[in-house]
């Protein structure tokens, strides 16, 4: 059975307090979950708010990226180890906040660049640490799903097939893989195909616009994306992935310049495009 989740990024990068009254209206909208970044230092919060989520009766999925000086494919070790444990206590994190799931491009260091194409050498070090990352979450009940996320951020695994390659590599059963709407409508040549090679690895969807606005009204083709799913018996998550600059810091780190969509018309018309595209299938 499928859920659908919302990420509270629109609204902030954070797990403070401040973010229990968007749990509160997300979950009387209608939402099953919803996703938080693992970034704030401060642990403390992140069980403070699964303990708010749980009381809502909304279960938490976490997402997570890695920077420069703890990136996994780095040419020195100790950066490749300082992966390694950063990885590690993001895992803790997402123990704390109760995941299930935790995704994102943390196979490498988000927007860093070597200006040359991706070598078998770093994906064995992506491999490396993804196996040791993989140990740790199976201790924790988690899947860890790394994402493909397109070439202006990363270039290690920027489509479906550098994705696939990377996640067989690894051959650990807590290390499957995510889809992203957004980055597939700019690298992938074709929505059915690229959904049924993930298929044997895939362990999350993001919906996400063309524009990281609302679902629904961009330019991602998105009967061919839920058919696709259906076809493949994907049962995971359906979460929702947009931006703002509602949190600055954040959106200048990714590059977001404008406002795409309000976010609560994404959160409101977003739940109910996703769930009237799931209902078609249930009435076949």
């Amino acid at each position: 059975m499928n859920k659908i989740g919302f990420n509270i990024l629109p609204w902030t990068a954070g797990v403070s307090s401040n973010t229990f009254p968007i749990l509160d209206r997300l979950k009387s909208i209608g939402y099953d979950g919803i996703e938080v970044l693992i970034g704030s230092p401060e642990e403390k919060e992140y069980k403070a708010l699964a303990a708010h989520a749980k009381s809502l009766g909304l279960e938490v999925n976490a997402v997570t990226v890695v920077g420069e000086h703890e990136n996994p494919i780095s040419n020195n070790r100790e950066i490749r180890q300082k992966g390694v444990e950063r990885l590690k206590w993001i895992i803790d994190r997402a123990h704390d906040l109760g995941s299930e799931i935790l995704c994102g491009p943390f196979h490498s260091a988000h927007s860093v660049f070597t200006r040359t194409a991706a070598t078998e050498q770093e994906y064995e070090w992506a491999a490396e640490a993804l196996r040791i990352a993989g140990d740790h979450a199976q201790q924790a009940g988690i899947i860890l799903a790394p994402e493909a996320v397109n070439r202006f951020e990363n270039y290690l695994a920027s489509c479906v097939d550098h994705l696939v390659h990377l996640v067989q590599l690894v051959d650990h059963p807590h290390v499957k893989a995510m889809y992203d709407t957004h980055h597939a409508n700019i690298e992938e040549k074709n929505v059915t195909s690229s959904i049924q090679k993930i298929a044997p690895h895939l362990a999350h969807v993001h919906i996400s616009e063309n524009d990281r606005g609302t679902p629904g009204k961009g330019l991602v083709h998105w009967d061919e994306v839920f058919t696709a799913l259906n076809d493949i018996n994907y049962q995971g998550w359906y979460t929702i992935e947009a931006f703002s600059r509602a949190d600055p810091d954040f959106a200048n780190a990714i590059n977001v310049w404008r406002e795409y969509s309000d976010p609560w018309e994404i959160a409101e018309y977003g739940y109910h495009f996703i769930k009237s595209n799931l209902e078609k299938f249930e009435k076949k």
